[in-house]
């Protein structure tokens, strides 16, 4: 058997991995039954269905069918990027706002991409912000800050 694509191989891999851990974690709740579920019914069964599309996914890569890919080396500027902006997101949430951070965050993890567009990100930016808005704010009442409080509270 020859692994055709690496890609599909490694992600069928992850994919069943953390399908199996996170079952595994929610079979020590109560399960319940299909009309009556318990706490542990839909964890236990989205992760084994995780776990069957990554054996799914992965078996795939075995294909003489399947497209021959490789992986590349891996870049630890782009792990950075997203880690360290999220990170700060939740550093600055509540001196600046849902609204400043959110898009500050937008921005700094669009550094990322290899193709990075800074009107592109800003536009990403502000639809985030005003779906946050809508979603949160609007749909479901939730109370956060939006602005910076400025101390004059």
């Amino acid at each position: 058997m020859r692994i055709r694509s690496k890609q599909d191989l490694w992600s069928g891999v992850m994919f069943l991995g953390t399908g199996l851990f996170f079952a595994a974690v929610a079979s020590e709740y109560q399960m319940g039954t299909a009309a009556r579920m318990g706490p542990g019914y839909f964890p236990f069964w989205l992760g084994m269905l995780l776990a069957l599309l990554g054996a799914g996914i992965a078996l795939g890569a075995l294909s003489p069918k399947a497209e021959e890919t490789e992986i590349d080396k891996f870049d630890w500027r782009i792990v950075i990027l997203i880690v360290g902006s999220v990170s700060l997101y939740g550093a600055l949430l509540e001196p600046l706002g849902v609204y400043l951070s959110t898009f500050i965050l937008v921005m700094l993890s669009s550094l990322a991409g290899h193709d990075f567009n800074w009107k592109v990100a800003a536009a990403n930016g502000v639809f985030l912000v005003v779906f946050s808005y809508l979603a949160f704010v609007k749909g479901l009442g939730l109370i956060f800050p939006l602005w910076p409080s400025l101390g004059l509270n």
